[in-house]
């Protein structure tokens, strides 16, 4: 919000300079954006008069005017603008006066006729970017008068950028409110006298839509001069706030919407058929407003409407149909309070933003109203005449907003500010706030002011205080914490320790959105639901993830795109599935890509392959001591290659899953090399076994190698699941160390080769003894694999 600074000190008494002034109004809360001068810098230019105006002998495009300039004799300027006439009083640079841009007037012949000065547009005086023609002063501008001066330039505009729940200084009101608050200076509210009606007409106003129109104030006022001047004091304050005159009627509402920050409307009077009925549109209904554009209405916006029409989007902007226009004689003036919530986001939905919109949807003082129509109606009259009739208000008490008192006390404002503040300068703030204030042996009753939507708790109170008392005030001290150690239950594998662990082997953790393209989880997971977001940030954010490598493969995407040639990410977080209501559980997924290590003069590195990324799944599964739990099964995944895919199973219920991404996928995210993934719940790698201590025995191991023959389809896990349940407790190690696949076996087979370590914990194994686990190992495995032992 822009506003003058002059304008401001009307209302407020304040010595401090306009850099002073913002930094108060910053440290407030009320972030100043910048502050600019409301003119160029020029000196050396006066009001001046055009005495006579003829063509320029050698130039169609040029006129040569005599000026009354203040001096003995008028003078003679050459002057190539458009609206140059007689009589008209202009802005004019005499010779020696410098304009912006360090521009220097000097006498000069324009075509072989002596110039003595300038004639200037508000472009030339820093006062607009264009212009089309010489800047027009009132008929009673004092020839001769320092322009300066005159239209009181030496002036700043302050532009404020406000929070949302700042409402209440979206005005020269407000914003002046808190300069006398946070100056403790004498703030002057402006006293706005009733104005008496000379006539009786009247227009029936009746609400419908109560809820989101509680209050509805109207005027009927007749005989207004809608050719009248705006004066010059007014089209200058509406100016230095980014408004253009148009007319007086329109000027003075949105001098008051500046003014008191009320947003205002006038109706054509003649133009408007048996009442004003503020209702919900028609689904479907037809409006064009004062812009052209032609709205088609939804059953959920609230209008302005007469017995035959919509009239206005409530709120927005008016009815181009109903408008003022230059044959307006009488108008209905509507002043009304509207429920944020019912006029939140309804602009936008028509590709709309206006002032009005921007003050309703974040709250308007709910007793301004009839307070703006009075002054509205004071201006009119004194602008362009006319007689008013009585004001008409409508109102629905059930569904005004409701000021309840809030309990603020003593030793809370101590606690939050972390000092004792005295009553006397707790209750000068909040007075000057415009709150009630009632004493309590505690601290305070205290009732908002209508205009403060944001203050409903006692915190509210206690920000107040803080924000006005000033932030670099506040004592700086120390929390005093109780730190209490909660012990970790050992059984309990942490979070970190799963972080680390990847980290340590190469890996970094990534943080991406739960929010995903519904597309990338429709061939990720096409089996499950996701839950759709209601109002998503963007088209493609529009799904809660159901797989956690939704994230992971956008994340490897953009840094392949970007010349990365190794990746290894992982992430812990929710997904999110619509399971007969929404459920959500928390997973581990990882994902490499590229060589097994970064380049280096040693030698070439190989790509990683699917037994890396399950070696380092493994490693993680490790932590839970227990890991035999953990089983990988061949198994299939719809994101997964059909080929080279596992599931992890454990305690018999498939836990996550492995392996390399699908090639379909691979292409549509446009992924040059193999890539691989993992998934797993977080929940089954939460728990582990507490580990026991046990004795090293001192007595050798003995170690048999052993070869069988199996079919090719059975896993070799399954011949090592069998060992370890046949060798006991003396089996210290089992592995595979061979797998062989040639022309000297038979068809669909493989030989596979393993080691048995077996250790007695108190004395040496006899050779019988181990032969007896070898042959029972052996006997198992024919059994239930149907191996044939290789010689």
């Amino acid at each position: 919000m822009r506003i003058s600074e002059s304008w401001l000190k009307e209302w407020v008494k304040s010595d401090s300079s306009t850099e002073e002034l913002a930094a108060k109004l910053t440290m407030a809360g009320l972030e100043v954006d910048g502050v600019e001068p409301v003119a160029g810098e020029f000196n050396g230019v006066v009001v001046g008069e055009i005495l006579h105006c003829e063509q320029h002998p050698d130039a169609d495009k040029l006129r040569v005017c005599t000026v009354a300039a203040g001096e003995e004799e008028p003078l003679s300027i050459v002057c190539g603008a458009p609206n140059a006439r007689v009589g008209i009083k202009i802005p004019c640079a005499k010779v020696g006066a410098v304009l912006p841009g360090d521009f220097k007037i000097k006498k000069a012949k324009l075509r072989g006729v002596p110039s003595f000065g300038m004639l200037c547009a508000e472009q030339e005086l820093g006062l607009a970017e264009s212009s089309d023609g010489l800047m027009e002063l009132p008929s009673d501008a004092p020839v001769g008068v320092d322009i300066r001066e005159y239209l009181s330039l030496n002036d700043s505009i302050i532009d404020v950028d406000l929070t949302p729940n700042r409402s209440d200084c979206l005005s020269i009101a407000g914003v002046a409110r808190e300069i006398g608050v946070v100056q403790r200076a004498e703030y002057s509210p402006l006293h706005i006298d009733e104005v008496a009606a000379t006539i009786n007409d009247t227009f029936d106003i009746a609400i419908t839509a109560k809820k989101h129109c509680p209050r509805y104030v109207g005027r009927v006022i007749k005989g207004v001069n809608v050719a009248a001047e705006t004066p010059l004091w007014m089209v200058e304050k509406l100016r230095r706030s980014d408004i253009r005159s148009i007319d007086p009627i329109v000027d003075v509402t949105n001098y008051v919407l500046i003014e008191l920050g009320q947003p205002m409307h006038a109706f054509d009077l003649e133009k408007l058929s048996n009442g004003i009925n503020v209702r919900l549109a028609n689904e479907g209904e037809k409006l064009v407003i004062l812009s052209g554009q032609e709205l088609e209405l939804s059953a959920e916006t609230l209008v302005i409407a007469d017995q035959d029409k919509a009239l206005a989007l409530a709120g927005v902007m008016g009815g181009a149909e109903s408008g003022v226009a230059e044959g307006t004689k009488d108008i209905l003036l509507e002043s009304a309070f509207f429920d944020p919530i019912a006029i939140a986001g309804k602009a936008r939905n028509y590709g709309l933003h206006t002032d009005s919109s921007h003050r309703f949807e974040r709250g308007v003082d709910f007793e301004l109203q009839r307070k703006a129509i009075e002054r509205a109606t004071a201006l009119l009259l004194e602008i362009a005449g006319g007689e008013p009739g009585p004001v008409v208000e409508v109102a629905s008490d059930e569904h005004l907003p409701k000021l309840e008192p809030i309990v603020l006390r003593r030793a809370q404002i101590k606690r939050v500010l972390g000092f004792e503040m005295a009553d006397s300068d707790v209750e000068d703030i909040l007075g000057r706030l415009g709150m009630d204030l009632v004493s309590t042996e505690s601290g305070w009753h205290i009732v908002p002011p209508p205009y403060r939507f944001d203050i409903r708790i006692e915190v509210d109170l206690i920000e107040e205080l803080g924000r006005v008392w000033g932030y670099n005030n506040l004592p700086t001290q120390l929390p005093a914490m109780n730190f209490e150690v909660v012990s970790q239950p050992e059984e309990t594998i942490g979070e970190d320790a799963i972080k680390q662990l990847l980290v340590s082997r190469g890996y970094q953790e990534a943080i991406t959105y739960t929010f995903v393209d519904q597309e990338l989880l429709s061939i990720i997971e096409p089996n499950r639901k996701p839950v759709e977001l209601a109002n998503p940030i963007s088209a493609d954010m529009s799904h809660m993830r159901t797989s956690i490598w939704a994230g992971l493969l956008k994340a490897a995407q953009h840094n392949i795109n970007r010349q990365q040639h190794r990746v290894r990410i992982f992430e812990t977080g929710l997904v999110f599935e619509d399971d007969n209501g929404i459920q959500q559980a928390p997973h581990l997924g990882g994902l490499i890509y590229g060589d097994v290590a970064g380049e280096s003069w040693s030698g070439k590195s190989r790509p990683v392959d699917f037994f890396d990324v399950k070696g380092d799944l493994e490693s993680v599964l490790a932590l839970a001591v227990d890991s035999e739990r953990f089983e990988f099964h061949a198994g299939e995944h719809p994101a997964l290659h059909p080929g080279q895919s596992a599931q992890i199973v454990s305690n018999g219920a498939v836990v996550g899953y492995v392996g390399a991404l699908h090639p379909v996928i691979q292409k549509k995210l446009d992924i040059p090399g193999a890539l691989y993934v993992f998934d797993i719940k977080m929940e089954a790698i939460s728990a582990r076994t507490i580990p026991s201590f046990k004795e090293l025995s001192r007595f050798p191991e003995v170690r048999r190698d052993l070869a069988v023959i199996i079919e090719e389809k059975i896993p070799a896990e399954s011949i090592l699941k069998i060992v370890r349940k046949e060798s006991g407790e003396w089996l210290t190690n089992s592995v595979i160390f061979d797998v062989y696949q040639g022309d000297n076996l038979e068809e669909g087979h493989k030989s596979v080769a393993f080691g048995l370590t077996l250790q007695h914990p108190s004395r040496t194994l006899k050779d019988e003894e181990v032969n007896e686990v070898v042959d029972r190992v052996v006997a198992s495995l024919k059994e239930q694999l149907n191996v044939t032992l290789r010689e």
